[in-house]
Parts: structure tokens; C-alpha cells; sequence
């Protein structure tokens, strides 16, 4: 198996030691459990009328960003129920 520089980078640090245990693993286990399936959640179609300025506005943030509109949409409208409204954009 080929692999990449990140990859290799991690697989040295393990071989000489250097990675240790999180700090109560079992949490840490169960917390990216729920954000995986959060991940895989099954989607809903939303349909929604914005101003053409903002339409603009999206694409132009979304492409600085190296994003799709629809995702860039998708994060901040998830960052904002989620009730993280001080969130970074990506």
C-alpha cells in the first residue's frame, strides 16, 4: 500500500513512540462515532429565495474558499442552528 507524505509522517511518529493515548479514548471514540454519522445523515432538499446580491456574494465567497455555493450554504446555515453563529466560514 502506497502511501501518502502525511500518511508516512504518522506511521513514523507511531513507530518511534511518539503518539500516545487521548485522554479518556472511550469519549473520544464515541464523539467521532456521532460526528460520522452526523456526516452520513441523510439529506433534505431545501429550497429558499435569496436576493441576486447575495446569490452573487455566495459564489464569490464560496469560490475564495475553494467551495461549491451549496456547501458554503449548507456550513454557515449548520454553524448557525447549531447555535455557533462566531464560526469561521471553512
Amino acid at each position: 500500500m502506497k502511501l501518502d507524505k502525511e500518511e508516512k509522517e504518522l506511521l513514523a511518529a507511531f513507530e518511534r513512540g511518539d503518539l500516545k493515548s487521548a485522554p479518556n479514548v472511550k469519549r473520544e471514540i464515541a464523539r467521532y462515532q456521532r460526528d460520522a454519522a452526523a456526516h452520513v445523515e441523510k439529506r433534505k432538499q431545501l429550497n429558499l429565495r435569496i436576493t441576486q446580491s447575495d446569490f452573487i456574494m455566495l459564489q464569490r465567497r464560496a469560490a475564495r474558499e475553494g467551495l461549491a455555493y451549496q456547501d458554503l450554504a449548507t456550513s454557515v446555515l449548520h454553524k448557525f442552528v447549531a447555535g455557533n453563529r462566531t464560526a469561521k466560514v471553512a
